[in-house]
């Protein structure tokens, strides 16, 4: 699971995202480049494994 470090949102592999047609265990490393954050819109660089 990785976090989002703007609004702490939580992206969550097996649940993928809904929002942006990610489908359910599509790892992070795999997202597209230009997903962001479905809560705030912050980029992928602003992720980090959530602990």
């Amino acid at each position: 699971m990785y976090r989002c470090t703007k609004c702490g949102y939580v992206y969550n592999p097996p649940a993928g995202d809904y929002t942006r047609h990610i489908p359910p265990n599509t790892p992070f490393e795999k997202l597209p480049g230009d997903w962001v954050c479905p809560r705030c819109g912050a980029a992928k660089k602003y992720f980090v494994p959530a602990t």
